[in-house]
């Protein structure tokens, strides 16, 4: 391993791990550098998660013409923690008919399913808990653990509310994640690799001082975009937040959840989200890798995270930007505009990995993709009548 003081900083956390364990027995080592990552993780993201929610709460305040949290602390800054030491100590109230095991496992279940997810992201060069061949494959299957602790939260709760909230919830969620699915089988096919690593090591390269990143292709910049609105959808945000519609459905499938559960909940969706972000990093954007060739004397963690951090602020932009969608809207976009553009997608992929290099493909790929994208589109409107809104005052 290389000794420059570029290399030490990209590797510092590795030589730090490795300097904590090597006073323990040999026998014990490789367990204990385990343990140090799972605690790195499980520390790391909830940190994220405070700082985030208040990035949120002040960004959000900003976008509706107020100032948003600003009484606890300088400018706010200690609101997470208040927001903590609330939720430790409300009373933790249980419905009477309620299953009060499942109604108990259920935060619990979606905490640790997307937990489970960080141990297969690249987090930087060498940064990876478990460096799995089908790494993809399980991050997936944690994330189809969240429906099921969605269903027990809704079912266990013996409240019709959260009961519609939950069946929303997966309804929507099986319905995205076909289509997050499928926008990644596009990346797998370019690289060959179900392996996270191989596939940023795939997209560490560049042309002169520009990153051969997935996203600046056609197909890549597709599915990116099919993929990220699959991603809202999956994570409940904004316009897809119907399972908690608080208009219809009081709070959705946490109604009957109160205190420290309440907030289990609330993490588990927030992280969940970072592990998506992390996710749509990895596939598309270079993962841990450098904007511009010249740019790789920074850490690639530092890439990593930065890049994180700019997702979650366009997931909160997102969220003050959009309306909520009509639960027929919802699914209709699932299954009749973005699962078909992702198939559309899949085909472009076939064409551009064997029509060869140059100009050729991606005059053919942009024209295939947007010729779907119109199609569809044009179609939608007619069956169902869209057009232009026009708006009137009440009279």
């Amino acid at each position: 391993m290389s000794t420059t003081p570029t290399a030490t900083a990209d590797q510092i956390f590795i030589l730090l791990k490795n300097w904590l364990v090597h006073f323990l027995p040999a026998a014990w080592q490789p367990l204990a550098g385990v343990v140090l990552c799972v605690v790195a993780i499980v520390g790391v993201f909830p940190g994220l998660f405070a700082v985030s929610v208040l990035l949120e709460r002040k960004g959000l305040g900003r976008m509706q013409n107020r100032y948003g949290p600003n009484r606890v602390g300088p400018h706010g800054i200690f609101q997470p923690i208040a927001d903590g030491l609330k939720s430790l100590t409300k009373e933790d109230i249980v419905p009477f008919r309620a299953d009060a095991v499942v109604h108990f496992i259920a935060p619990l279940v979606l905490v640790v399913a997307v937990f489970m997810g960080f141990a297969v992201l690249p987090m930087g060069r060498n940064m990876v808990l478990v460096d799995m061949d089908a790494g993809l494959l399980f991050f997936f299957a944690m994330g189809a653990s969240t429906e099921l602790s969605i269903f027990m939260a809704g079912w266990s709760s013996r409240n019709k509310y959260s009961l519609l909230g939950a069946m929303r919830g997966v309804a929507q969620m099986i319905s995205y994640e076909v289509a997050l699915l499928m926008s990644s089988v596009a990346v797998v096919m370019i690289t060959g690799s179900l392996s996270l690593t191989k596939i940023v090591g795939a997209q560490n390269s560049y042309s002169g001082i520009f990153p051969h990143w997935y996203v600046f292709t056609p197909w890549g910049f597709a599915g990116f975009l099919m993929f990220s609105i699959a991603a809202m959808a999956e994570t409940n945000r904004s316009p897809f937040d119907l399972p908690e519609g608080e208009s219809e459905l009081v709070a959705g499938y946490f109604t009957e959840y109160s205190g420290f559960k309440f907030a289990l909940f609330f993490l588990g969706e927030y992280v969940g989200m970072f592990g998506i972000a992390g996710m749509a990093t990895t596939l598309f954007l270079g993962g841990w890798s450098a904007p511009l060739s010249f740019l790789q004397i920074l850490p690639s963690w530092f890439w990593f995270f930065s890049k994180l951090m700019i997702a979650m602020c366009l997931f909160i932009w997102i969220r003050g930007t959009l309306p909520r969608l009509r639960q027929d809207q919802l699914m209709n976009f699932a299954w009749k505009f973005v699962l078909p553009m992702t198939l559309v997608n899949l085909a472009d992929v076939a064409i551009w990995r064997f029509m060869g290099e140059g100009w050729l493909r991606w005059v053919a790929c942009s024209a295939m993709l947007l010729a779907a994208y119109v199609g569809m589109g044009r179609v939608e409107m007619q069956r169902g009548k869209i057009g232009p809104r026009s708006y009137r005052y009440a009279e």
